[in-house]
C-alpha cells in the first residue's frame, strides 16, 4: 500500500511525520529516516487498531467466520 506523508521539522529539531489519510497517524523522529521509518510503524499499528476495532463489531452468525486477507 501507498500513503502520502508530511514531514515538517518542529521548534525542537525533531522531525514530525504524519500520514493525512489516517487521522491521528502521528509520528517523529531525530531526523529524516527516522521519522519516515517511525511513521510507516504509526501506519501499520493505526491500520492494525481500526481493523480490530471493525472485527469485534462483526455480527457472529452459525457458519460464518471471518476471514483476514494480507495486503
Amino acid at each position: 500500500m501507498i500513503f502520502h506523508v508530511t514531514l515538517d521539522l518542529a521548534e525542537d529539531g525533531w522531525m514530525v511525520a504524519e500520514c493525512p489519510a489516517l487521522p491521528g497517524c502521528v509520528s517523529q523522529g531525530k531526523d529524516e529516516a527516522e521519522a519516515l521509518e517511525n511513521i510507516k510503524e504509526a501506519i501499520t499499528a493505526w491500520l492494525w487498531a481500526e481493523d480490530q476495532k471493525a472485527a469485534a463489531k462483526i455480527p457472529k452468525k452459525k457458519n460464518r467466520q471471518p476471514l483476514v486477507v494480507t495486503v
